[in-house]
């Protein structure tokens, strides 16, 4: 079985997308709520990952 190396932020915006596709199902009850919600969850975790990861960047010189 292939060894798969992720980057940090390749595997942070695949737990992103796998998250957001999981809330976006349970959460809401019909197909038009759950993608504006899945997709919405998702920028918030993108937004987020940026967001954090500048901090972090000037926190470290």
């Amino acid at each position: 079985m292939p060894k798969i190396n992720l980057s940090h932020f390749e595997a942070a915006f695949l737990f992103s997308l796998f998250t957001s596709v999981v809330m976006g199902i349970t959460s809401k009850k019909t197909h038009e709520e759950r993608l504006r919600y899945g997709a919405q969850c998702f920028a918030y975790f993108i937004v987020a990952l940026f967001g954090i990861g500048w901090v972090m960047k000037l926190g470290h010189g």
